[in-house]
């Protein structure tokens, strides 16, 4: 658990609630809406988000892969406190990797009209141990 204050100065303009939900979220392996495969070495998960939906805070652990299946725009809530809004088109990828107790915790809010979708793939034979789902 983290000190309330220090997330609360860190994190200015954020509501109680999405300070309160992050405080919570460092356990929380969920990095997608479905969880469609799991195996010993991935995981494969999809979200679809429409418009005004959002995804929880999440932690990923994993190193992974998203691609966009549909074209929309997202905004994201960091927990160093950053808040990014980002376009994402057909086919865009991003690969991320983590060392040893390395991680990152955000949430994913769909701010455009269109259903956004992604899939997203996690390796099991990262660095750091899967959280659970």
């Amino acid at each position: 658990m983290r000190d309330d204050s220090a997330v609360t100065a860190s994190h200015p303009g954020w509501s109680e609630d999405l300070i309160r939900e992050l405080q919570g979220a460092y356990t929380n392996g969920r990095v997608g809406s479905d969880l469609v495969d799991e195996t010993d070495l991935y995981r494969v998960w999809l979200i679809t988000l429409p418009p005004g939906a959002r995804l929880p805070f999440h932690t990923h652990v994993l190193n992974y892969f998203w691609t966009a299946t549909s074209p929309g725009t997202a905004r994201s809530h960091y927990a160093d406190g950053r808040v990014v809004e980002m376009a994402y088109s057909v086919g865009m990828t991003r690969h991320m990797a983590f060392g040893p107790g390395e991680s990152m915790t955000h949430d994913l809010e769909n701010i455009g009209d269109t259903v956004l979708c992604f899939t997203t793939v996690e390796d099991k034979r990262s660095a750091n141990a899967p959280l659970p789902v």
